[in-house]
């Protein structure tokens, strides 16, 4: 009785992993290669702590992203993409080179 019922179009189930503003921007980073968490932040302005921790664990959980932790003092934990995950690389691209053919008056039209 709780089945829930998947979207069949395309623009909806990847809304589905990748809603929210930080969401590709956090892809993006994964594309250049495996990062700690201070690097992905870092890269991200304006993001904070708790917004990168919810994403990254949910694209974990989706199958998105890998996580992992070494067994050192202190800690490391390294984040990558899944081949999953790096199916994006296209998507993205293709949203790169739409949004540089952008006018800047569309972008700050009010």
């Amino acid at each position: 009785m709780n089945e829930r019922i998947l979207p069949q179009c395309g623009v909806e189930r990847f809304l589905i992993l990748l809603d929210g503003p930080w969401a590709t921007l956090i892809i993006r980073e994964l594309l250049r290669g495996p990062q700690r968490f201070t690097e992905l932040r870092g890269a991200l302005t304006g993001i904070s702590a708790h917004t990168l921790t919810h994403r990254l664990r949910r694209f974990e959980q989706h199958g998105l992203v890998k996580r992992t932790a070494y067994a050192e003092i202190p800690p490391r934990v390294v984040y990558e993409l899944t081949p999953l995950g790096a199916s994006l690389q296209d998507v993205l691209s293709a949203m790169n080179d739409w949004g540089t053919t952008v006018p800047e008056a569309a972008l700050t039209a009010s």
